[in-house]
Formats: structure tokens, sequence, C-alpha cells
């Protein structure tokens, strides 16, 4: 008998036993330490505040709640759109480093229904993330609201209901999505008085045509190469109509500790958002941009989006407002 060979071959089990004993003891760990993150969870709780019956996923740790948005029939390029293909609401718990929970969701919303559900989200603790369209050729259009937050709970559950509810309000008032915003109809030919908006920005606008348009850079690195203004690095409002009926949209370019405090002040003066996403990768500081939508007189609304650059702290690096 090769009694080396035995050896070898004894060694060789023996390894793998062992291996074997590790993995499995590791499988039993991370089995226990998500069970005991379940554990953490009043998932009864969260299924009261929210209304919805969630379930838990053992393996990670996440209780989840879903609902698909089938209360309005959504038609994607001619083809009636099952809730199933992409259509469905969901918030997702998780245990958290610093707080008890932290939560992260995607809200089906339609036009109607998105700055009263981002309001929600916003007064009550949560941050607005993303708000951006899935589908072309939707009828009707239909959007997409990522939320986040941290904290208890219960406040976390509470506040994501008080999004569904500001959403589900509005389709009690009309089951069916509006078509415009319902402001009074714009001049065919706009009018722009531009003195008083270059008083208000400080800057000189640019006119063409009776509109003005306001373009503010700031600084940031891509791969190591300076970019600002003219490479897109920027916060624009441009304005249109009368000066008494007059429409403003524009872009504000933020980073992502200014993005929720600035959203807040537009909503806060009636400024309707109607996309929040990325124009690059790879940047310092990380920018992200959202785009807006208002309708006032033009004083009112070059006031109102200067007080986003007040409150995002946004003065001091565009450049020229005062």
């Amino acid at each position: 008998m090769d009694i080396a060979a035995v050896c070898s071959s004894s060694d060789t089990l023996s390894r793998h036993t062992i291996m074997k004993q590790i993995i499995t003891t590791g499988f039993a760990l991370i089995a226990f330490v998500y069970a005991s993150v379940a554990a953490d969870f009043n998932t009864a709780r969260i299924d009261e505040l929210t209304g919805l019956k969630g379930k838990m996923n053992e393996k990670e740790g996440v209780y989840k709640v879903t609902f698909p948005r089938n209360d309005v029939k959504v038609v994607v390029d001619g083809w009636t759109m099952p809730p199933f293909m992409g259509l469905g609401t969901w918030a997702a718990f998780i245990k958290g480093t610093h707080t008890e929970a932290m939560v992260m969701g995607d809200t089906v919303l339609f036009e109607d229904e998105v700055n009263s559900a981002m309001s929600a989200a916003l007064d009550n603790g949560l941050s607005v993330t993303a708000l951006h369209n899935h589908f072309f050729f939707d009828h009707p259009k239909v959007y997409f609201m990522h939320i986040e937050g941290e904290g208890a709970v219960d406040k976390l559950a509470g506040a994501v209901k008080k999004v569904y509810d500001a959403a589900k309000q509005i389709r009690a008032a009309n089951s069916q999505p509006k078509d415009s915003f319902g402001a009074a109809r714009l001049p065919e030919k706009s009018s722009i008085t531009a003195a008083p908006l270059n008083e208000i920005f400080g800057a000189q606008g640019e006119s063409k045509d009776g509109m003005v348009k306001f373009t503010f850079g700031r600084p940031a690195t891509m791969h190591g190469v300076k970019i600002g203004n003219d490479m897109g690095v920027n916060t624009w409002a441009a304005f249109a109509g009368g000066d008494d009926n007059a429409v403003v949209d524009g872009d504000f370019a933020v980073t992502e500790d200014e993005l929720q405090p600035v959203l807040k002040a537009l909503l806060k003066e009636k400024i309707n958002i109607v996309a929040i996403h990325q124009h690059m990768t790879h940047e310092e500081p990380r920018i992200m941009f959202f785009h807006y939508w208002g309708r006032g007189t033009a004083k009112d609304l070059a006031q109102a989006v200067k007080g986003g650059f007040v409150v995002g702290g946004l003065l001091s690096v565009s450049s020229p407002l005062p």
C-alpha cells in the first residue's frame, strides 16, 4: 500500500470537510444576521401605516410594500400595458446604520400628480432623488419619482403613505389625468421686459423675439478636465409670454446636498418640477440637474428662481448673481 498516497488523499478529504463546514457556518451566520434584522422591524406597523401588505425578503433583510397603478389605463405604443410590465409603485425598508431604518422607493405618477406627491415627500422628511420617464409614446404620460429617507420606521412609513395619498387625492378629484397645468393661455408673441429681470438676477439676460434668458455656470471637473458654463454645467431660466402672464422654464445644476432644499424652495413658490436626473458621469463634485416650469408674472417667477439660488447656497459658486 502506498502510505504517502493514502495520507495525501486523507489530507484532501480533511481540507474539503473543513471548507464545507466553514461555508455552511458562513451561510448560517448570514441567515442569522438577516433574521435578526427582520426581527427588528415591526412589519405589522409598516402595513398599518402604509395601508398595504408587505413581504419580507429574509435573505436581504428588506420589507417591501408594493401596489400596481391599475386605476388608470396606460397605453404604450398602441398597446394597453398591464401594471406587471412596469407600472408598480413600491417602498422598501431596511435596517439603518445610524438610524432605525432606511427606505427607498419608486412611485408611479401621472403628470398632474407629480408636484403634489413630491411636496408630500419633502414636507414629511423624505428626499426625492430622481424624476423621469420609462417609456416612449405612453398615454397618458407616466413618470417615476424615486424617494429615500432615514429615521424611525413609523415616521418613514407614515411619510410614504402621505406621498401615496397625495396622488390618490388628485385622482379622486378627476379620474383621468389632466393634459395641461390649467393656466391662462400664453400670448402667441412674447413681450417680456428685460430690465426688471436683469435687476433681480444682477445680470444682463440674453433677449430674442420678446423672450429673455439667463444662464449661470458653476465650476466642476470631469476626467481631470475643468468644465463649466459652456460645457453644460449651468443653471438657466428662460422667460416668455407677457410681463403679467409669463412662463419660465429652465434647469438647475446642484450638488447632492443642495438638491432637496432647492426643490423645496421652488415648490413653495408653485414652480413645477418636471425632471430630476444626471447629465454626466465621473464629474466632481457630482452634479444633479432638475428641470422646472412655472407660470405667473415675470417678476414673481424671477424672484422664485433666484430664491432657489439663495436657499441652496448657490450664490457663492455661480456667477454673476449678487
